[in-house]
């Protein structure tokens, strides 16, 4: 089974290629053009981390506790501050070095269930929804706490120089349902991977982004700074927690997200542990033995390709990876020829959002 790694010793996601993986990535390169879109260049294995995006993206799952724990309190700003606090979790759980994710084929799906002390359980199903462009819509429910998120990713490369941009981009919801009908929208940071012509390729998060509720009157505006523009330090992260109507600044936020976040109220001086990354605990994700799923679920759909990644084997994952990535063409041109549509399994399209099918219906 393929876990998740939380944040280690590598805190600045730096990775120092060998000479030969450096000379294939710079020819690759070398045929680009700044801005040009990175979604149909095919990567080097080397590259890759060993899951797929859809996967990916239950790292936010990580720290349920924060979650549930806010959709019980009575007062709206608690409420929004642990839904913050919840978000930021998410982003220090990452693979050793500078790696991307496998980019999902058309109709793959990812799913796994949470079971919590209380005897309760959640689930979390993904499915690559479309392939030009790049959708992957997601869905996470805790019927007994009242708590779902759901919402795409709508990832758009770009190569900058001695750098790759991953612009993300789509619609993300948490959603209260029982004590409060609250719904919370986000919008992503972007994800830039540096000194992939020169010196050492590092991972960041950049630029701006903000958690929102309508209801309350509150949003907080983030923003991520990378080293070298804005600060010394890395990863680090800035907020406030604003009164949207007025622009009233209730709170402020600061520090890293890899390691320790603070937060103080506007008019004081006092900084308060806001999240720890060295103190947190995980959350277990509950997935289906690779033998019993579906050949489209992510796992197995892609286990050829990780079990030759986890061994170094990079001839035997890029000819697996090659042999995905043919399939997926020839089943797009089958359904164009039959002049069939993709439908989605688990997911309909409903004025420009995907909403899961259990709730839609």
């Amino acid at each position: 089974m393929i876990g998740r790694v939380a944040n280690d010793t590598d805190a600045d996601c730096t990775e120092v290629l060998e000479d030969n993986s450096r000379s294939i990535l710079m020819g690759i390169i070398n045929q680009l053009r700044k801005d040009m879109d990175l979604q149909r260049v095919t990567l080097p294995t080397f590259v890759l981390e060993p899951r797929s995006m859809l996967e990916r993206v239950s790292d936010f799952f990580s720290h349920p506790d924060l979650l549930i724990e806010a959709s019980t309190k009575t007062d709206p700003v608690a409420r929004f501050l642990d839904v913050v606090r919840y978000f930021l979790s998410g982003w220090h759980i990452k693979p050793k070095g500078v790696k991307k994710p496998y980019n999902p084929v058309l109709g793959e799906i990812f799913r796994c269930k949470y079971k919590y002390k209380n005897g309760t359980e959640a689930v979390y199903v993904a499915e690559q929804v479309s392939h030009h462009p790049p959708i992957s819509a997601y869905y996470y429910g805790s019927p007994d706490h009242g708590v779902y998120i759901q919402g795409d990713l709508r990832p758009k490369s770009r190569f900058l120089g001695n750098s790759a941009a991953t612009l993300m981009e789509g619609e993300n919801h948490i959603i209260f349902t029982h004590l409060f009908n609250e719904r919370y929208d986000i919008t992503m940071p972007n994800v830039y991977a540096r000194g992939i012509l020169f010196g050492k390729m590092v991972l960041e998060l950049g630029d701006s982004c903000v958690v929102r509720c309508r209801t309350s009157d509150l949003i907080c505006e983030l923003d991520f700074k990378t080293k070298g523009f804005f600060s010394g330090q890395n990863n680090s992260v800035t907020g406030k927690v604003k009164r949207e109507s007025t622009g009233e600044v209730l709170y402020e936020i600061s520090g890293q997200w890899s390691n320790e976040i603070y937060i103080k109220m506007a008019k004081g001086s006092q900084k308060n542990l806001f999240f720890d990354v060295k103190s947190s605990v995980i959350h277990p994700m509950i997935v289906q033995d690779i033998a019993d799923q579906h050949e489209m679920e992510s796992r197995r759909l892609w286990s050829k390709v990780s079990a030759a990644l986890v061994q170094d084997d990079m001839d035997t994952a890029t000819l697996e990876k090659t042999c995905i990535e043919d399939k997926q063409r020839e089943d797009t041109k089958k359904r164009e020829a039959s002049g069939q549509e993709f439908q989605s399994k688990y997911f309909n399209l409903t004025h420009g959002d995907y909403e899961f099918k259990a709730i839609s219906q």
